[in-house]
């Protein structure tokens, strides 16, 4: 067993059921193979047994309920298969150094950040479950843009987008173009909720000094190491790449996320939002 997308498409089942009495060996099955060798090769592959796994899952989902959903605390852990209420409480407790209770009052969001959760289908296995970064560390770079307003549950991006390419000088036409996420201030820890606003800019990269276009300012992204993934398809399905990133990578790297900003590069393999074979360049910022 060689092909690591089997690896993809058990984790987009898992993703798809975690609200269900799912097991080891229904995992197994989902992707055809036996219990017994595919147990072995799950845990040699990610580190962890199934079982496991599945539970690491369904604290993250938990921590995105507590801060997106009114659920009930109780009915949260039970929905997820956490036997009562105090086994949920030390479970989450255990991960996360709070108790669900301190985590939603505090809003404190550390599964997605400022992006919305979004189940995986199974047709996105190959192009999300085998997302791996290359860690890199770049310079300083300088775009120009414009910075607008946005929340936690929805986006205006595409229609500043829009207006954004039709204002660009015809000499900066071919560089990079950066979409980049702002903390806002209701966005601090005591106050986070799903409406909590925050700032996105959107820009292409320029020279330090370049002369600053009328309606536009200039954002300098700080230099760094960032884990820089590549997202292949449309501007459409990123949510899901970001759900992949935050909810099964990043819990498994090691890496904690540095206070800088995260942002989207485009570059000449950014072939359209319509287009499935598009590639997007998203850098997170760790240390």
């Amino acid at each position: 067993m060689k092909d690591q997308h089997i690896i993809g498409q058990a984790i987009v089942f898992i993703e798809n059921h975690l609200y269900e009495t799912i097991t080891a060996r229904d995992v197994a099955e989902a992707v055809s193979y036996s219990y017994y060798h595919f147990h072995r090769y799950f845990s040699a592959v990610m580190g962890e047994t199934i079982g496991s796994y599945i539970r690491s899952r369904r604290l993250t989902q938990a921590a995105w309920d507590l801060t997106h959903s009114k659920k009930k605390i109780i009915d949260i852990g039970l929905s997820l298969y956490f036997g009562s209420a105090e086994g949920f409480t030390r479970a989450f407790k255990d991960r996360y150094s709070m108790t669900p209770t301190e985590y939603r009052k505090h809003g404190i969001d550390v599964l997605i950040g400022n992006r919305q959760s979004a189940q995986m289908p199974d047709n996105t296995i190959v192009t999300y479950a085998g997302l791996s970064p290359n860690i890199v560390t770049i310079p300083a770079i300088y775009i120009m843009g414009i910075r607008f307003c946005t929340t936690i549950s929805g986006s205006e991006s595409l229609a500043v987008w829009q207006q954004f390419n039709k204002q660009i000088p015809p000499a900066l036409y071919l560089n990079k173009r950066y979409g980049v996420y702002e903390s806002g201030h209701t966005c601090a820890s005591d106050i986070f909720h799903i409406d909590s606003e925050s700032t996105a800019f959107v820009g292409v990269e320029i020279p330090e000094n370049y002369p600053v276009v009328k309606d536009m300012e200039v954002k300098k992204l700080s230099g760094g190491t960032y884990a820089k993934f590549i997202h292949t398809g449309t501007v459409y399905t990123l949510i899901q790449t970001y759900h992949y990133i935050w909810g099964v990578w990043f819990p498994k790297s090691g890496f904690e996320l540095a206070r800088r900003d995260d942002f989207e590069c485009y570059t000449e393999r950014f072939t359209g939002p319509d287009n499935e074979n598009s590639e997007i360049d998203i850098y997170f910022p760790i240390q």
